[in-house]
This record gives C-alpha cells, sequence and structure tokens, in this order.
C-alpha cells in the first residue's frame, strides 16, 4: 500500500573508521554538500548536517520507500567514493561498518537541527566518545511491558 503522508524523522550519526580525524575544515562544506544531494536524490529531505573531524550527524525526514539501514548505506558508499575519487583525504578514507539512527518526533526537529548545527561549540565542551555513549544511553533504555 502507497503511504501518502508521513513524518519519518531520523537523526543518523556516521563514524569515521577508528574514529580517525579524516574530515579537515577545509573538505568539510564539500561533504556536506554531496551527502545532502544524496538525500534529496532518495526521495528524502535533509534539514541540518555537520561534518566533524571523526564523525557526521544529519537529521533526514525519510521517505517511507526507503529503510534507514538503505539510506544511511547508501551515504556511506556514495560518499566514500566521492571522498576517494576526489582525493579529499591524504590516507584512504573509511567509514565505520556500523551506524547509527534516532528517531527524531516533529516537535524535537527544530532543537535537533540546532544541536546538529552547534556541533562545533559543544565539542568544545563534550568529547564525541562521551556524547556517543550518552546518545547509546538514552536510546537504549528499554522499557517494561506489562503483559497482561
Amino acid at each position: 500500500m502507497r503511504i501518502e503522508y508521513n513524518n519519518l524523522y531520523t537523526h543518523f550519526i556516521l563514524v569515521t573508521k577508528n574514529r580517525y580525524p579524516f574530515i579537515t575544515e577545509k573538505i568539510r562544506e564539500r561533504i556536506e554538500k554531496y551527502i545532502t544531494g544524496i538525500v534529496n536524490n532518495s526521495d528524502s529531505k535533509l534539514y541540518a548536517i555537520y561534518a566533524n573531524p571523526e564523525h557526521v550527524h544529519f537529521l533526514v525526514s525519510k521517505s517511507p520507500k526507503i529503510s534507514e539501514e538503505a539510506l544511511v548505506e547508501k551515504v556511506a558508499e556514495s560518499s566514500k567514493k566521492f571522498i576517494v575519487e576526489n582525493k579529499l583525504c591524504k590516507s584512504l578514507f573509511l567509514w565505520q561498518e556500523t551506524a547509527s539512527a534516532f528517531s527524531v518526533s516533529k516537535s524535537d526537529v527544530d532543537k535537533v537541527c540546532k544541536y546538529i548545527l552547534n556541533q562545533p561549540e559543544h565539542h568544545k565542551k563534550v568529547t564525541f566518545e562521551s556524547e556517543y555513549d550518552k546518545f547509546i544511553k538514552f536510546y537504549q533504555k528499554t522499557l517494561k511491558w506489562e503483559i497482561r
């Protein structure tokens, strides 16, 4: 069945292999623009993106035609190819083999956009490792369901 309306917001985090700081300020905007194009060409809309040296955050309103896994795989594979073919890094660029995807409610879209766009200031106070651990702990809390 075709889905006519949707609100499928996802906050993705892609991490470079071994958290190596491949993404320099010099190439950051090119990578962000390229990833934006990949998302837009996947019938989805990118709301915010920021490429840190060792990880990228991006918030997407995703098409129901594509899964989170398929979209992030497309972004990772295409952007890696773009970075390598254009020799944007001095060494071989790689993403980690896993990524993270967190659902976002429509009421939190603005807050998450501000968070993503404020990455340079945010990471002056909080390391990526500390931030990522907090994300995982927050989103992996298990709810106890009562079975009747």
